[in-house]
C-alpha cells in the first residue's frame, strides 16, 4: 500500500491553486464503460478560492467552498462546479479582502472603518465562518454543505445554488456540529459537538436529527440531545472530527489536541488571531475513550483510556459478543497533524515536502476493542477475549483500563486516510474492507483497499496523479460486501483533460472507466454519491 511514486516535478501544487467556477455543466470524454448502475451524481466539496484581492489564506481549510458534481446518465458524464454562496464568501468577493475569520487566517478590521466604528464591532465578538467546505450530507429530503462550526448551508445538489445558511444553535445546545454525521438507514442523522454542560463546564452532545417528516415539516427543528458526554478538562474540550456508531452505541475518541476556550474567547479581542492559534497539544493527557448508550441515550461511566493520539476519522465501528469493536485512522502521539497543513507547506518543493513529513506525526490504522462488562476479571488481565484480534484492555489498580490497539496498517509517512467502507451494508456491523486515499508525506496519490481481517492491501496509482477520497457504491446485484464500484476525482495536472473522474472495481481497483474534462481542480476533502 505503500506509494510507489515520487513527485519531484511538484504537480501536486496545482492542487492547491484558486480556480473559477463553471456557468454550466461540462461533457466529459469517456474511456471504457460507465455500470449501468451508476445513474446519479457525485458531489465533492473543497477548497476553490484560495486568496481575495491581494490576500492569501494560509491554511488548507481556509479556501473558500466549492461544490464539484459529476452527473451521469445513460453512459454520458458532464462536470459542473459552483462555489457557495456563503456569508464568508460573498462578504470576501464584495470586499476584496479576507472579511471573516477562517481556520488559519485572521481578518483584519476594515481599515476604510473609522476608529468609532472599529471600537464598536471589536465589541460585538467575532464572526463564525460559515464557509462550508469540508462535506454534504442529506437531512430529510434536504443537502446541506458543512464545515465544523454551527452553520450549515442547504444546497439545491441540481443547480449547486446556495439556498439558505442555517444555525444549528437555533435548534440545540451546541458550539458546531462535525462534518462527518452518522446516518441510519432510515435517515435519521446522529452527530457531535462541543457545548456548556452542567454548571458551566464543557462537555460533548450527541445531536439526533429525525428522517423525513410526514407533515413535510424541517426534522431540523425536530433536533435534539439525546445523550452527553463529559469533558476531560473543564475548560478545554479536545477537537473532535468524527465518531463512531454501532447498532446500540455511541464512541467517542477524546485525543489530548484541545481547544484553549480562554484563549479562543480571548483570540477575537487580539487583532491577527485565528482558530489554528488556540489548539494545544500535551502528551501527558493521553486519550479517552467514552462509550454510550444510543436508545435510550445513556453515558456509561467507565474510564478507557489510550496512549496520546491524533484521530479524525473513524472507519467503523461494530459490537461482537460483548465487546465493541472501533477501527481507526490515527496519528502517534500528541501533535496536531493540522500543524502541517498549511498552504506554503504543501506547495513546497518535493524534497522540502518530504523533510516537513519526517517530522509530522506518523499515521497508522488501529483496531481498539471496548469490554462492555470491564469487571468480570481481575486486575492486570487482558479483558478481550475475541479470537481475531490482538487488541487489549487491561483495568489498572486506579480503576481506569488501559487500551492497547491491533495495528491493521502501518508504512511510515505513507497515510491510509479519508476511509471509506460499503456504509449502506456494513455501518455499524462487521466488515471486512476498508477503502481510503492514501496520502505520501501529505500529499494524495494513491487509492487504497485493506481487508481488516488479513491485513492484505490494494493499490491503484498511476504518475503524477493526484486523487480524491474514494466514495463506495454497491452493484444493485452485488451479494459481496466489496461488490461495486470506487468512484473518485482525480486531478493530472499534465493532461490535456487534467481532471477525471475515476470509476475502479471495488474487487481489486482496476480500473473500469474515467470520464475526463479539460479543466484543472482543487483538492476536495469528502462527498457524496447521490443515486
Amino acid at each position: 500500500m505503500v506509494s510507489r511514486f515520487e513527485h519531484p516535478a511538484g504537480d501536486y501544487k496545482k492542487i492547491f491553486e484558486t480556480v473559477e467556477e463553471l456557468n454550466e455543466p461540462l461533457p466529459a470524454t469517456v474511456t471504457g464503460r460507465i455500470p449501468s448502475f451508476i445513474r446519479g451524481s457525485l458531489l465533492r466539496l473543497g477548497p476553490g478560492l484560495f486568496e481575495v484581492g491581494s490576500e492569501p489564506f494560509y491554511h488548507l481549510f481556509d479556501g473558500q467552498a466549492l461544490m464539484h458534481k459529476f452527473d451521469f446518465s445513460n453512459g454520458q458524464v458532464t462536470y459542473f462546479r459552483r462555489f457557495i454562496k456563503t456569508d464568508a464568501y460573498v462578504r470576501a468577493i464584495t470586499e476584496k479582502r479576507v472579511v471573516i475569520t477562517e481556520f488559519g487566517t485572521c481578518a483584519y478590521p476594515d481599515p476604510c472603518k473609522n476608529i468609532f466604528s472599529r471600537f464598536f464591532s471589536y465589541f460585538k465578538g467575532v464572526e463564525v465562518t460559515d464557509n462550508c467546505l469540508v462535506n454534504v450530507y442529506p437531512i430529510g429530503e434536504d443537502f446541506y454543505a458543512v464545515t465544523e462550526t454551527n452553520f450549515i448551508t442547504k444546497v439545491n445538489v441540481d443547480t449547486l445554488e446556495t439556498l439558505k445558511k442555517v444555525d444549528m444553535c437555533d435548534y440545540v445546545n451546541i458550539n458546531g456540529v462535525t462534518a462527518h454525521p452518522q446516518i441510519e438507514r432510515d435517515g435519521t442523522v446522529y452527530n457531535i459537538g462541543n457545548c456548556m454542560g452542567k454548571g458551566a463546564t464543557l462537555a460533548y452532545n450527541i445531536v439526533k436529527i429525525p428522517p423525513t417528516q410526514k407533515d413535510k415539516s424541517d426534522p431540523i427543528e425536530k433536533s435534539k440531545v439525546v445523550v452527553q458526554f463529559p469533558s476531560a478538562e473543564r475548560f478545554k474540550p479536545s477537537y473532535v472530527h468524527s465518531f463512531g456508531m454501532t447498532e446500540n452505541y455511541f464512541v467517542f475518541v477524546e485525543t489530548p489536541v484541545k481547544i484553549n476556550l480562554l484563549k479562543f474567547l480571548g483570540a477575537w479581542a487580539i487583532r491577527g488571531s485565528n482558530y489554528m492559534d488556540c489548539f494545544e497539544s500535551d502528551e501527558e493527557k493521553g486519550t479517552w475513550i467514552h462509550i454510550a448508550k444510543k436508545d435510550p441515550g445513556e453515558y456509561i461511566d467507565y474510564k478507557f483510556r489510550a496512549a496520546a493520539m491524533g484521530l479524525f476519522h473513524h472507519i467503523n465501528a461494530y459490537e461482537d459478543s460483548g465487546f465493541v469493536v472501533f477501527d481507526l485512522c490515527t496519528w502517534k502521539g500528541f501533535e496536531f497533524v493540522y500543524n502541517y497543513l498549511w498552504l506554503a507547506n504543501l506547495r513546497e518543493n518535493w524534497d522540502e515536502v518530504k523533510k516537513n513529513a519526517m517530522i509530522a506525526p506518523q499515521p497508522e490504522v488501529r483496531r481498539f476493542v471496548i469490554p462492555l462488562d470491564p469487571y468480570r476479571e481481575e486486575q492486570g488481565k487482558n479483558l478481550i477475549s475475541l479470537p481475531y484480534t490482538t487488541a487489549t484492555a487491561t483495568m489498572r489498580e486506579d480503576g481506569t483500563i488501559w487500551l492497547e490497539p491491533e495495528v491493521l496498517f502501518s508504512g511510515p509517512r505513507q497515510a491510509f486516510e479519508f476511509p471509506q467502507i460499503n456504509y449502506k451494508m456494513n455501518n455499524g456491523r462487521n466488515y471486512t474492507y476498508a477503502y481510503a486515499l492514501g496520502l505520501n508525506h501529505f500529499i494524495p496519490d494513491r487509492i487504497c483497499k485493506l481487508n481488516v481481517r488479513t491485513k492484505e492491501t490494494w493499490v491503484w496509482q498511476e504518475p503524477d496523479s493526484y486523487p480524491s477520497e474514494p466514495l463506495f457504491v454497491q452493484n444493485p446485484d452485488g451479494v459481496d460486501e466489496d461488490d461495486g464500484v470506487l468512484l473518485t476525482i482525480v486531478v493530472c495536472p499534465g493532461a490535456q483533460r487534467p481532471t477525471y473522474c475515476l470509476i475502479l472495481n471495488a474487487k481489486d481497483l482496476s480500473e473500469i472507466a474515467r470520464a475526463e474534462v479539460d479543466v484543472l481542480s482543487p483538492v476536495t476533502f469528502h462527498g457524496m454519491y447521490k443515486p
